[in-house]
């Protein structure tokens, strides 16, 4: 039986899992994906395979939902896994891990002493790092012996110059791990190796890609490397995304808590939970109700949302010392027409002349034969980036 690598993304509410087989020359192909969702609530189990087919879409009959959460999920997938009708030989597992600090740019296996320095990152990453680490901490307590893998969002942005790194603070800060570290690097680092699929010659330019999801940022890459990005010290930072506030002068913070005599805990839950989308709407996180809603709120929302984006892209521009392509990815960039079309009408300064009929099909390309900049729909994998990493490093 070939061997099979487990793909974990932990979250609050959540925990997603994809399975990869792996054939005997380390090619990997997709099997299962699937999510236990609704922590705390209602915890809802759905497996699908490779072709989409629903295997699994239960409700879990719990006598204490409340206390259901990443713990448990892992071992219900683990007992799925080993009662399921499906053979599956788990002989790997890959987390995705938010923050890797200055001391992972890239995967690295896991054992008791990495685990305990993650844990040291959580007040760089605290609505991410520690649910990305519980199901580690688990599988070393119940499988010592598995290989685990942790691929951080971080170690794209490695390449980043020193410059590009830094804050304007005293330099003991800088050195202390105070710097920009920049996000979504999985995302980036899967989309960079499929360039070549797509611009042929042309991966190697100027490169532009925006990853909008429920979380958002951008990065300007060059030889399909990291040059910039938006996001910065934490995932806080760069575009407002679905609850998170985005870049936000750090005299607001300030005020908040002199004036407004706010404490930390509030603060931080209105920087993460109530802002973004949320806080500028009124209404929801989720673009798809707010291009739906005809209140004034949801359209400042969204426009704010682009406003910002056209600013970066700019931003970004400089950066590269121009652009060749410009690339949309993950939810919001991958399946809202609307939203690319306004960001391109906003970019008509660059050149970039949008083909409507393409964009309205979802591309890959968007962009006409005339347009300066070319502009793609290229949906992302992190899940497959996290299951070549972990191959590697199993059979390295």
């Amino acid at each position: 039986m070939n061997p099979n690598i487990l793909v974990l993304n932990a979250g609050s509410s959540s925990l997603k899992f994809s399975i990869f087989e792996v054939d005997q020359q380390h090619l990997l192909t997709m099997r299962y994906a699937g999510q236990i969702e609704g922590f705390h609530v209602q915890p809802h189990f759905i497996v699908q395979d490779e072709e989409d087919n629903v295997l699994v879409d239960d409700q879990l009959d719990l006598e204490a939902p409340e206390r259901f959460g990443n713990t448990e999920a892992l071992n219900f997938l683990f007992d799925w896994i080993n009662d399921s009708s499906i053979e599956l030989n788990i002989q790997g597992v890959g987390h995705r891990v938010v923050h890797g600090g200055t001391r992972f740019w890239q995967p690295v296996r896991l054992d008791p002493q990495v685990l305990s320095h993650l844990e040291t990152l959580i007040p760089l990453a605290p609505l991410h790092q520690p649910h990305n680490l519980s199901p580690i901490r688990r599988l070393l307590q119940v499988k010592p012996d598995l290989v685990q893998v942790a691929c951080f969002d971080t170690a794209f942005h490695h390449t980043m110059s020193p410059i590009a790194q830094r804050f304007a603070l005293p330099r003991s800060l800088h050195d202390a791990g105070v710097k920009r570290y920049g996000f979504h690097g999985l995302s980036y680092e899967y989309i960079a190796s499929v360039l070549p699929q797509y611009l042929g010659k042309k991966a190697d330019g100027r490169v532009i890609v925006a990853h909008l999801g429920s979380g958002c940022s951008m990065c300007a890459i060059h030889h399909q490397k990291s040059v910039d990005s938006t996001m910065g010290f934490t995932a806080l930072d760069g575009l407002p995304m679905g609850t998170r506030c985005g870049t936000l002068d750090a005299g607001v913070l300030l005020y908040l808590m002199e004036a407004k005599k706010m404490e930390l805990s509030e603060v931080t839950n209105l920087l993460y939970r109530q802002s973004g989308l949320l806080g500028v709407s009124g209404i929801a996180n989720d673009m798809r109700l707010l291009l739906k809603s005809d209140a004034l709120e949801a359209k400042e929302a969204v426009e704010l949302f682009v406003y910002q984006i056209s600013r970066s892209l700019g931003t970004l521009t400089a950066a590269l010392g121009g652009l060749d392509n410009l690339v949309f990815t993950a939810g919001i960039g991958t399946f809202q027409a609307p939203i690319r079309a306004m960001v391109c009408e906003q970019a008509k300064w660059l050149g970039i002349e949008l083909d409507d009929l393409a964009n309205t099909s979802h591309g890959p390309q968007i962009s006409t034969s005339d347009s300066s900049v070319g502009v793609w729909v290229i949906p992302t994998n992190e899940e497959k980036m996290i299951a070549l990493h972990t191959c590697q490093l199993m059979f390295a």
